[in-house]
């Protein structure tokens, strides 16, 4: 049973009760009180309610970054509902599942998304954020301002232990996954984000991270902790250039960021900038080169970079560097709330410095993935989630992730399932045979290489079956690399021997 006792909804309202009016968000240009954001929430909610939202309803947000993101999420809580962000990367074919998957009741859109929207939605309502053009016509479309029109919504009640959260996952067996959280699991998360991170004083933190990503939700929801009233700055898309014009800007003193957009960041003249402002640079999502924080830490001196861990299913987070201790290289140790053990093939747990599977229990921990009781019970065994994530102690506490026991590519942050491109790539008529493995990269973590048999006689070449994977996946999961082969190598059980190919991508026999 989680520790925590309130409700998201409930968890802002003590906040702003807390930390009073002040200016809250910063977004091109303008800013907005954090007694604006909430008023404005309260009106969505009441919006949301009469198009039909009911409790424990979910509604999709399909956004590019932008305050209405976190109103959307305020309002959906305070309404009792699911919020159900999907990242905007997603293509029609990705986009229809998790509608149809989570049983979506409205869609909350970005123009630039509207016709995508529009043709899988299947005449759910769909609210847009900006000028939605000539499709605002359509007699399902209405603008965010025509959401909140009406009056404020009282919270509705719910549990701790009810849903705030579907997040959608990708999955071996070809199709995402929703990652069922609850409001206890987020706000423990949330608490212990702001904990290891906070500062004395009000902050000014920086936000390039998408919201409709779980580490991105996670670090807004820590926000709902802080004790002093701090001010964020958000991007709407993340490059380095204005990441960098905001920092001097506003005096940034903190930022969450992945290790591809850290990189990024080096190829920047930042010793051009006054960056003395910036204290620290919170990494996760993906692994962090110790190289990589060293050389940001020696171009900008004032900076500290920390790494934390941790995956959907335990609300993003899992262990962080304590405050005053970083150990570079590891991930951190274990934060409140959160048990961690390394276990062998066999389930028992082995010595410190041993490496095994990287084990978790916790208030943390999912309720379970949506309408998938065999997956679930796969996952998460005698109260203990299997992360498939290979890693070990060291004798003072710290966790190391050493390698994955999953086929899982974590590209720039994001996660790509070898199944879900291969099955793509199969679906081109002169393909006979596909295989996918990560190649190691230095900007985004791991690239997506694809090996790819054909039918005799194909002159099909890797330009044009990448346009093709290009048409029907996401920017994030399309293979970069794509090599024709005569024959996929398969191990002795009729499988494809991934380990195989990546002796090939090394150059090794």
């Amino acid at each position: 049973m989680s520790t925590s006792t309130l409700t998201l909804a409930r968890r802002a309202e003590q906040s702003l009760e807390r930390l009073g009016d002040h200016p809250s968000l910063f977004f091109e240009g303008s800013w907005q009180t954090s007694h604006e954001l909430a008023a404005r929430s309260r009106r969505a909610a009441s919006g949301l309610v009469g198009l039909g939202v009911r409790p424990g309803d979910r509604v999709v947000l399909f956004m590019a970054n932008c305050p209405e993101v976190g109103l959307t999420y305020q309002a959906l809580w305070r309404a009792g509902a699911v919020a159900t962000p999907a990242l905007f990367l997603l293509t029609e074919d990705e986009l229809r599942h998790v509608l149809t998957d989570s049983g979506a009741v409205a869609v909350v859109t970005t123009p630039e998304f509207l016709p995508k929207v529009l043709s899988v939605a299947g005449g759910l309502p769909v609210v847009v954020v900006g000028d939605p053009g000539e499709l605002g016509s359509a007699p399902n479309v209405l603008t965010f301002p025509e959401l909140e029109e009406g009056s404020e919504l009282p919270i509705v009640d719910r549990t701790p232990q009810d849903l705030a959260a579907l997040l959608y996952t990708g999955g071996t067996t070809g199709r995402s996954k929703g990652v069922a959280l609850t409001h206890a699991g987020l706000d423990t998360a949330g608490a212990a984000a702001y904990a290891v991170a906070k500062r004395e004083g009000p902050t000014v933190g920086l936000l390039p991270l998408p919201l409709a990503h779980v580490y991105g939700l996670m670090v807004s929801v820590s926000g709902m902790h802080a004790e002093h009233p701090g001010r964020s700055v958000l991007m709407r898309w993340y490059d380095p250039k204005s990441f960098l014009d905001l920092v001097e800007e506003h005096r940034v003193e903190q930022a969450a960021l992945v290790p591809s957009m850290i990189q990024m960041l080096l190829t920047q003249p930042l010793e051009e900038r006054d960056l003395s402002c910036l204290e620290r640079i919170s990494s996760g999502g993906a692994p962090l080169a110790p190289e990589v924080a060293l050389e940001l830490e020696r171009r900008v001196p004032s900076v500290e970079v920390r790494e934390g861990y941790g995956c959907t299913e335990t609300s993003a987070l899992i262990s962080a560097q304590p405050a005053d201790a970083r150990r570079l290289g590891s991930v951190g140790k274990p934060v409140p709330g959160v048990q961690v053990r390394i276990t062998s093939p066999q389930g028992r747990s082995v010595p410190t410095g041993d490496e095994g599977e990287i084990c978790v229990r916790g208030d943390v921990l999912m309720q379970g993935y949506w309408q998938a009781p065999e997956a679930t019970a796969e996952a998460v065994r005698d109260g203990w989630l299997h992360t498939g994530d290979v890693g070990r102690f060291d004798d003072d506490g710290y966790l190391y992730v050493v390698d994955r026991l999953k086929d899982l590519i974590i590209r720039n942050g994001f996660n790509v399932y070898p199944r879900d491109v291969e099955d793509v790539l199969l679906g081109h008529p002169e393909v006979t045979a596909a295989a996918v493995v990560g190649r190691p990269d230095p900007k985004v973590g791991e690239e997506v290489v694809a090996f790819v048999s054909v039918s005799a006689g194909s002159t099909l070449t890797p330009d044009q079956l990448q346009a093709y994977a290009k048409e029907h996946i996401s920017a994030a999961k399309y293979p970069r690399e794509i090599r024709i082969v005569d024959a996929i190598p398969l191990t002795s059980v009729l499988k494809t021997d991934r380990k195989a190919l990546r002796a090939q991508l090394r150059g090794t026999p």
